[in-house]
């Protein structure tokens, strides 16, 4: 077998960084070399090369959170049980089925082989493996603790994907229901309408205003039918390009809190249950608190929630108590402030943050139901309104025609 050209970064003895290229079978072997000419390494990664089409369709397939959450709570059992760590990788890179984990794992028991520590070599594949992920695996290393820290870890993201489906569940069925409005709406515009039009032609006369409108827009739909594609697609990219810039992310943000109907009461505990679990997961396994601010903040998920937490930082970091400046903020309700200082004073904060968060997380799911109650009578009248107007544009000219023979 060939050997495999390596990139290397090290520091050589008088602490200057160096860097090159060396051959080797492993980045164990690799690393080894590199230690034998008095060089300590802090990267070593094979030398790209291009992609074959088996890794290029694995980029785009999806990876799905429940992956990450077995493979957390796989590698803690396994680590509880006495395996070694690197013996741990080798059984994950065999079992997982996920392409992009599989490949993810591959390159972490290859660095950690060649001496790097497993939170520096899950850091180099943020997509997978976020800043919440990577501090508890550091604090695990630090503490002792890495097999409870991953049961936390994949307890963390279960909640996490719970909330997420429980979300998606409820919209399922206004989301079809809206779907099948504008579809019948276009389905009726387009071959219905026009074949009224082409009798109310023949009769002569002039027709009412709903019905001219209505037939006027058929007209231009038929004629201009690629506008109603390409529209929505433009808008939809001014849209995401809008939400991508700095100002668009936070405005965009701000106007999900304001959604009527109690929408943005939802997304406003949706978020704080989140914050709540993230902080409380962190402080629980053991990373120091500003840390676990900055990274809860980055997690959040909104950014009216998460811009203020480097105020609440400089505070805690003064010797303020968390709650205090979470409650300056005025983004979070009474309640978690009230309870996080109970926390604070009775040294549970992790305990009252789950507690909070499990709190909220019962909350979005009664009123996700009470929502779902509402807006499906709702859609339906939607559907029998749009069906009736056009209905009755129709026949309002037939009315006419009876007046007239009476």
């Amino acid at each position: 077998m060939s050997a495999t050209t390596f990139t290397y970064k090290a520091l050589d003895r008088s602490g200057a960084p160096t860097a090159g290229e060396i051959q080797g079978d492993s980045k164990a072997a690799v690393a080894a070399q590199l230690r034998l000419r008095g060089l300590t390494v802090t990267d070593v990664d094979a030398k790209s090369k291009a992609p074959t089409v088996e890794e290029i369709l694995d980029r785009y397939r999806g990876l799905k959170a429940r992956h990450v959450t077995v493979m957390a709570r796989q590698l803690a059992t396994m680590i509880a049980s006495g395996l070694s760590l690197l013996r741990a990788l080798y059984v994950l890179e065999e079992q997982t089925e996920a392409p992009k984990l599989k490949h993810a794992i591959i390159a972490v028991r290859h660095d950690v082989e060649a001496g790097l520590a497993l939170s520096q070599a899950l850091a180099k594949h943020p997509k997978i493996f976020n800043d919440l992920f990577v501090a508890m695996v550091r604090a695990g290393e630090t503490g002792g603790n890495l097999e409870e820290v991953l049961e936390r870890v994949a307890l963390q993201l279960e909640k996490d994907d719970n909330l997420k489906r429980t979300v998606r569940s409820a919209m399922v069925y206004p989301v079809l229901i809206g779907v099948f409005a504008v579809l019948v709406l276009i389905g009726m515009i387009l071959f219905i309408i026009p074949v009224f039009a082409d009798i109310f032609k023949d009769l002569g006369g002039d027709l009412p205003a709903l019905t001219q409108f209505m037939i006027t827009l058929s007209d231009a739909m038929r004629s201009y039918w690629y506008l109603m594609i390409l529209v929505p697609i433009v808008l939809l990219a001014i849209f995401r390009k809008w939400k991508s810039t700095d100002r668009g992310q936070y405005m965009w943000d701000s106007i999900k809190l304001r959604f009527p109907m109690r929408v943005g009461d939802i997304v406003r505990k949706i978020a704080v249950a989140r914050f709540a679990r993230t902080l409380g997961t962190l402080t629980a396994s053991g990373v120091p608190i500003l840390q676990a601010i900055d990274i809860t903040a980055k997690t959040a998920g909104n950014r009216v929630i998460s811009d203020p937490m480097g105020e609440v930082a400089e505070r805690v970091r003064e010797g303020q108590p968390l709650a205090t400046p979470l409650a300056r903020t005025g983004v979070f309700p009474v309640m978690v402030t009230q309870m996080l200082s109970v926390g604070e004073e009775t040294g549970a904060v992790d305990t009252m943050l789950h507690k909070l968060a499990d709190f909220y997380d019962d909350e979005v799911a009664t009123m996700l139901k009470s929502l779902t109650s509402i807006i499906e009578p709702m859609m339906m009248i939607g559907v029998g309104c749009i069906v009736g107007v056009v209905v009755i544009s129709m026949y309002l000219p037939m009315f006419k025609i009876f007046e007239l023979v009476q």
